[in-house]
């Protein structure tokens, strides 16, 4: 890992800890664990790594990293990093929170809701020339796609907030839910 006193090439505790709870939570998120264990140490990082140090960091394949760290770069969450006097490639990641969150979020939105927007789509102009589709199938397909339309333009909303908006938004939640409570207990 960075700096961070290893002993005996073995990452620090609260790190180790770290790379395998990230792991975790990314399979959670549809991302494999070995993108999310990349996707840690390179978090963490004080320095750019290679890929070999990575690999020998995290008991990876070399492989396995070198596809992790593509997956990373198309998501955006990591760079090359030149190193002066050395002509390995280096990585390093994002480690802004709110623009490692935008890219996520944006990347999801894009891995998910759209095709399934665009999917619910031709579901319901294919049932809407199809006599044999009730119209409660037909009404509840247009409720569906409607609902992923509004979630949709949310996420994009949300990620074309300056990160000060964004950050009000979310001090500001725990109030209107309240506010909500109190009207609909009216």
């Amino acid at each position: 890992m960075a700096e961070t006193k290893e002993t005996n090439g073995r990452l620090p505790e609260a790190v180790h800890r770290f790379v395998l709870h990230w792991g975790n939570m990314g399979e959670r998120w549809g991302v494999t664990r070995s993108v999310s264990q990349v996707h840690a140490l390179l978090y963490l990082a004080e320095r750019p790594l290679t890929a070999d140090e990575i690999a020998d960091k995290l008991n990876m394949a070399r492989s396995n990293v070198s596809t992790s760290l593509r997956e990373l770069a198309a998501w955006k969450l990591i760079r090359r990093a030149p190193v002066l006097g050395d002509r390995r490639d280096f990585f390093e990641a994002e480690t802004d929170l709110w623009t490692m969150v935008q890219r996520i979020a944006a990347g999801r939105k894009a891995r998910e809701l759209d095709p399934a927007a665009a999917a619910l789509r031709e579901c319901l102009q294919e049932a809407e020339r199809d006599p044999r589709v009730s119209p409660a199938a037909r009404a509840r397909l247009a409720e569906m796609l409607g609902f992923i339309d509004r979630l949709g333009n949310w996420y994009e909303q949300m990620l074309g907030l300056p990160k000060a908006q964004v950050s009000a938004l979310m001090k500001l939640g725990g109030g209107i839910v309240r506010f909500l409570e109190k009207r609909k207990a009216r």
